[in-house]
């Protein structure tokens, strides 16, 4: 039996795949100017909207030419010393290094210089290194995934910031909620990042994924079109719905009832988590109204109009709900409706 060409696990890039080519051309765009316009980029949007998919599919056009050294970085762990080490474990930098001899005995990376101090102090070491690198004509990209106002990520931005300003090519890519991104930028130090372009997630396009699935199934323009309208343009829901789709041979009832379940098990569930109980009841409002017409979802409640603009416009940076229609709101992921009254 042929493989399920969709997928279920998060972050992964799947074999069926909407690419964002004209988002992924930008990004590289502006890191392979001379000068590089600009060298951070930030990624954010709802949970399973293609943060992780549209950051590696960028990694992976840069990785394809030698000039680019890609290193991908836990947040949880000591991002500066892992960097350093991530480079150095690498033959081809190793030797760039001890040519440049840079001596990062004393971090247990391994590279000794004889005849050379130790460098004790991890930034300083990085400042040789990637000054190393430049001089060969070196870029290094740096990717991070779902990104926080962590200690360990803080210490990294800082360091980052002071990198650039010496005029080093080292270049960032860091996806994260809204919320968790923007904790971030307001961190003491760390304004540089309000600097940073920050790419939101849109919905994929309708068409584009009514011509996969219709490839994909053999099934008639109509049907295919009926499926991606499903799926509200939510990447994640485009994956679910193909692989289930794929699994019960037929897009049906039982098939919308698997979609529904696993999106709200694996993704809903912890959307609904991460909002403000204000939040659940805007969005379980929304879910109600017949039509979404903001002076109906106001009444019901009982908010004015500048305390609900706010909850509005969170929502909608949050990728949570769809505020495109003039005067009207609704929710931006499928079959959420449903969750939000439920569970309101």
């Amino acid at each position: 039996m042929p493989r399920n060409p969709y997928t279920l696990v998060f972050g992964r890039e799947p074999l069926q795949m909407i690419s964002r080519g004209p988002v992924v051309d930008e990004v590289v765009e502006e890191f392979e100017g001379e000068p590089p316009s600009q060298q951070v980029f930030m990624i954010s949007g709802v949970r399973g909207s293609g943060k992780t998919v549209l950051m590696t599919e960028i990694a992976n056009r840069l990785r394809k030419d030698d000039q680019w050294v890609v290193v991908e970085l836990n947040p949880e762990r000591d991002m500066l010393q892992t960097l350093a080490s991530k480079l150095s474990s690498e033959n081809d930098l190793a030797r760039i290094f001890e040519a440049a001899k840079i001596n990062l005995s004393l971090f247990g990376f391994g590279l000794e210089v004889h005849d050379v101090a130790p460098i004790a102090d991890i930034e300083v070491a990085l400042d040789k290194m990637l000054a190393s690198l430049g001089r060969r004509g070196k870029k290094v990209l740096v990717t991070v995934d779902e990104v926080s106002s962590s200690q360990n990520m803080k210490v990294f931005a800082s360091a980052f910031q002071i990198l650039v300003r010496q005029g080093h090519p080292i270049f960032l890519i860091m996806t994260g909620l809204f919320a968790n991104i923007r904790r971030l930028q307001d961190e003491q130090g760390l304004t540089f990042l309000y600097r940073a372009p920050r790419i939101e997630t849109k919905p994929l396009n309708v068409a584009t994924m009514a011509r996969n699935y219709q490839k994909t199934f053999g099934i008639s323009d109509e049907q295919a079109l009926r499926m991606a309208r499903t799926t509200k343009g939510y990447p994640f829901a485009f994956q679910v719905l193909g692989y289930q789709t794929w699994r019960h041979r037929a897009f049906d009832g039982d098939t919308l009832a698997d979609v529904r379940q696993y999106l709200e098990e694996y993704a809903y569930e912890k959307i609904w988590s991460e909002l403000s109980r204000t939040d659940r009841l805007v969005v379980a409002a929304i879910a109600r109204a017949e039509g979404g017409k903001v002076a109906d979802v106001r009444a019901a409640l009982g908010m004015d109009s500048n305390t609900f603009s706010t909850y509005r416009t969170r929502l909608i940076k949050a990728g949570v709900v769809d505020g495109s229609l003039y005067g009207h709101v609704s929710l931006a992921l499928p079959m959420f409706d449903r969750y939000a009254i439920e569970h309101s």
